[in-house]
Parts: structure tokens; C-alpha cells; sequence
């Protein structure tokens, strides 16, 4: 198993229902957010595939499962391991953590596309430092 990224973040009363349980969907960002840092610490940014390289990074599929409840102003971190690079497309595992509890484990699928929305191949250059960061992470 790979060493994660490791994105740590607090509950606010925005991300919480009524009763201070953070919303089902704002996993959803929470791994958004740890992902982008993740990307951004090894010289990837959003912005740049999409200027630059006329691409972006979609989701083509995720699942999710709920083990625990997070609730205002714990302390959490989001631990993302990207597992496959393929010639168009990522795959990887994203756990939400508070503290040693797994609260949500969430398997993602990113595909690459352009930016008129047709699928495209990863530059080289964007999927050796993918890969590159695969392996020092083993």
C-alpha cells in the first residue's frame, strides 16, 4: 500500500444539517479539495491543463462508503492515494479520517478530457509525473 497525501481540513457549521453532522455530499468536496493539493504538490494545477494543455481532469466514477459520521469542528484529514495511471485516466482511493477512524473510503475513476468535452490521452509529461509520483509513494 502506498504512503497517501495527506489533506487536512476542519468541519465548519456550512458543511453541517441541522443536528452538526457534516452533509453526505460535502465528502464530495472535502476529496475534491484533497485531490487539486495533491496534484498541486507535485506541480500539476487545474488552471494550467486547462490553458496549457486544453484538458481537464473529470470524474468518471466514484463510489462511496459512509462508516462513521463527521460532525462540527472535528478535525479531519483526507489521505488520497492514486493507485492506477493509464494512458487517458486515473484511478484512486480517498479516505476520510478523523483521527485512526476511517469515517467515509471513497474510489474514484478521473478521466482526461478536452476542454470541448470529447475524451483525450494525458500529456507525457502530466502522466510520467503521475506515475513518478505512484512510485515514491510504494
Amino acid at each position: 500500500m502506498t504512503n497517501p497525501h495527506v489533506f487536512p481540513l476542519r468541519v465548519y457549521f456550512e458543511d453541517t444539517d441541522a443536528g452538526g453532522i457534516v452533509y453526505y455530499a460535502n465528502y464530495l468536496k472535502y476529496a475534491e479539495r484533497a485531490r487539486t493539493e495533491m496534484l498541486r504538490t507535485v506541480g500539476i494545477e487545474s488552471s494550467t491543463l486547462m490553458d496549457d494543455d486544453n484538458i481537464a481532469l473529470t470524474v468518471k466514477t466514484c463510489s462511496l462508503d459512509y462508516l462513521k459520521p463527521a460532525r462540527l469542528d472535528e478535525v479531519l484529514e483526507v489521505h488520497t492515494r492514486i493507485e492506477k495511471v493509464g494512458g487517458a485516466s486515473l484511478s484512486g482511493e480517498q479516505t476520510i479520517r478523523r483521527g485512526e477512524d476511517d469515517l467515509v473510503v471513497i474510489r474514484i475513476k478521473l478521466a482526461c478530457m478536452a476542454m470541448d468535452g470529447k475524451p483525450a490521452r494525458l500529456p507525457g509529461q502530466v502522466r510520467a509525473t503521475l506515475n513518478n509520483f505512484c512510485q515514491q509513494n510504494e
